[in-house]
């Protein structure tokens, strides 16, 4: 077969596809109008997590090409414009523009959404809590840097819900108006960029170069392409909306550097799946064995605990601690229920969500 053709046979398909996602986006304009007559819920993450299983089983079955992550990426972003189809969606994330914030929601909210960059974790859990939002988007923790105190802080104190958690690779990439490497001079972005890139940059410029530090990688692809000369080590969103061409991806030293962010609202609950987590703030008393013995109930019911995160309890000049503490399992399973109503004015619920990670 000779080009031409092939690419006859795709445009072919892709008059397929085309007709095939009308009638999709017909069906769920439908559903749209079922859900605001019953005013249920319109984001479903257990629910787009499953669809994509079984789609993921089917190719698998069929030996088809597409795996997992790739068939994710196309239904997400189908997933996202059915939802702005059924009701258009204002989400707040921590900015600027171009952040890896930014990148990790519209990974899940698509491109149609309508995105604001607000400058504090507070900020967007203000936003969601007086619900001028409907979802804001946060970082929760780094598995190279650790924990982001600031979001743990606000989930204890603020009536708001976790929604799902999103697990996002974070990688950088060299991006100028320059091909040719010698042409650049310094290389703008933050100082933890330059440091999980120090050996790209030793390759490829040693000493020879300016590093500037800036106060966001979103910035440094800003200042990058206005100024001759220059590159910015950035994510791929903030150079898509500079317009700054990529000229090297996966430049950082390791390649196992994520981000655990979570999609936060006001007053959503998720229905249970088959692979949950839940999150909880415990208020346990500071007596000896309190903790142990709360500890104790879960094991007691193999409930399998994923994570405990100690935070001050700021009670006036005692030093008391809370507890946020993860676990599988969603919070309406019978075996949680049990260990809620034997500590009622203990715990907190945070949320219940499809586990990722």
């Amino acid at each position: 077969m000779d080009l031409l053709s092939l690419r006859n046979q795709i445009d072919a398909i892709d008059n397929q596809l085309l007709r095939l996602l009308n009638e999709r986006m017909d069906v769920v304009k439908k559903v749209g109008e079922l859900k605001k007559h019953e005013k249920s819920v319109i984001y479903r993450p257990e629910r787009e997590k499953s669809i994509i299983d079984r789609l993921t089983h089917i190719s698998q079955d069929d030996k088809g090409t597409l795996n997992n992550s790739a068939i994710e990426a196309i239904f997400l972003e189908i997933f996202a414009v059915s939802r702005n189809l059924e009701l258009p969606e204002k989400v707040a994330f921590l900015g600027p523009d171009g952040s890896y914030t930014h990148q990790a929601a519209e990974n899940r909210f698509g491109a149609m959404s309508e995105y604001i960059p607000l400058k504090t974790i507070k900020s967007v859990f203000d936003n969601v809590e007086t619900e001028r939002v409907r979802f804001g988007v946060v970082p929760i923790e780094n598995n190279q840097e650790g924990t982001v105190a600031e979001t743990i802080d606000q989930l204890c104190y603020r009536d708001v819900k976790i929604v799902a958690e999103l697990p996002m690779s974070i990688s950088f990439s060299l991006a100028s108006n320059h091909d040719d490497l010698t042409k650049i001079k310094k290389i703008y972005s933050k100082d933890i960029a330059f440091r999980q890139c120090r050996n790209f940059l030793e390759d490829y410029f040693g000493d020879d170069i300016r590093l500037i530090q800036v106060s966001s990688t979103s910035r440094a692809a800003e200042m990058a392409s206005k100024e001759e000369g220059a590159a910015a080590i950035c994510s791929h969103i903030a150079a898509k909306l500079f317009q700054l061409p990529i000229r090297y991806n996966n430049i950082e030293d390791s390649q196992d550097n994520t981000t655990r962010f979570l999609i936060i609202a006001k007053n959503f609950v998720n229905q249970q799946s088959n692979n949950d987590k839940t999150s909880i703030l415990a208020k346990i008393g500071n007596q000896p064995g309190d903790l142990a013995n709360f500890l104790e109930e879960f094991r007691q019911r193999d409930i399998n605990l994923t994570k405990i995160e100690s935070r001050p309890a700021k009670m006036k000049d005692n030093f008391n601690y809370w507890f946020v503490i993860d676990f599988d399992g969603h919070y309406n399973d019978p075996k949680t229920q049990e260990i809620i109503r034997s500590y009622s004015d203990t715990i907190t619920f945070l949320g219940s969500y499809v586990k990722m990670v």
